[in-house]
């Protein structure tokens, strides 16, 4: 192990581990990385706060400075709280929890674990209906008062398990997308071989079955076409439904927010993010154009059915 990689090893050891992305990078270790490689400074993690900053000071045998106020400010600890009545199951919160602190199933109501989740506030933004708050439960206390090193353990721990399942479907979607691209290929070239009369089989069923050049029996078309058209009504009229019962769900949502406002108790979202999450928030916007969600009175957002089904 060289030099920088050790020492970014004993940086991400004293990192709270809340893979917030504030510090601007991707989690943590990226950012121990960065602050070990000489990319980034020892102060631009608002969850460890100042006392954060003084412990990489300490090991960097560095001054000890001041939280950089563009990565955020010290805060009690919060943790996402989501209203189970506007919640339409979208499942983009999950998605976004990098320690799989929110269970839930599509289109049904999804709730967090609380001693999982962090305070990161990543899955506030990509909520489409805004039915996440962030509610301090550390009272006064604030950075490293706020959590501790065993807490900090469990976390990196969740979200290595959290990592290695998303590097585990991503591997096994790109297997399935080769089993089907070889089949596709396999199916060509079989194509293939029989219009070209490459062998005796192809030979023999042009021959000797009764068929039109196709392949198939010329009186069959009207009723494969009959049977494609009625299919491709039933295609058409399940996405409408779906796309029915979303508006419906996001129209419910935006009401009851407009009531909840009225009474002064309308959600908390956070503000001014960083410019990690706004990316991620941008990803999903993207996500939604290319699924083809339409846009209703509270918002687009897309079904897990569909983003699973993208390529």
């Amino acid at each position: 192990m060289s030099e920088v990689n050790a020492l970014a090893q004993r940086i991400d050891a004293l990192l709270p581990q809340t893979q917030c992305t504030k510090c601007g990078y991707a989690g943590c270790r990226p950012y121990a990385d960065a602050i070990a490689s000489g990319q980034a400074s020892y102060n631009q993690c608002p969850p460890g706060g100042a006392e954060g900053v003084e412990r990489l000071a300490n090991l960097l045998g560095r001054p000890v400075i001041p939280l950089n106020p563009e990565n955020g400010v010290e805060r009690p600890r919060p943790r996402a709280v989501i209203d189970e009545s506007l919640c339409i199951g979208c499942t983009l919160c999950i998605q976004a929890c990098p320690v799989d602190a929110i269970v839930g199933a599509a289109k049904l109501m999804h709730t967090v674990i609380e001693d999982r989740c962090t305070g990161c506030d990543l899955c506030v933004p990509p909520c489409p209906v805004d039915c996440i708050d962030m509610v301090p439960v550390t009272g006064e206390r604030t950075g490293w008062d706020a959590w501790s090193q065993t807490q900090a353990d469990q976390a990196r721990a969740h979200f290595e398990t959290h990592q290695a399942r998303l590097d585990k479907d991503k591997a096994e979607r790109e297997a399935r997308l080769a089993a089907r691209t070889a089949r596709v290929a396999a199916g060509t070239q079989a194509v293939q071989t029989v219009e070209n009369g490459e062998t005796r089989v192809a030979q023999a069923v042009t021959t000797t079955s009764p068929v039109s050049h196709g392949g198939t029996d010329a009186s069959a078309k009207p009723l494969l076409a009959t049977d494609k058209a009625n299919e491709a009504d039933e295609a058409a009229a399940a996405a409408a439904r779906k796309q029915a019962i979303i508006q419906a769900a996001l129209e419910r949502a935006r009401q009851k927010k407009a009531a909840l406002a009225a009474e002064g108790l309308g959600p908390k979202n956070t503000q001014n993010v960083s410019a990690s999450v706004q990316a991620q928030i941008d990803e999903a916007e993207a996500r939604r154009k290319r699924l083809g969600i339409g846009t209703g009175a509270g918002g687009t957002t897309p079904t897990p059915d569909d983003d699973a089904n993208e390529t």
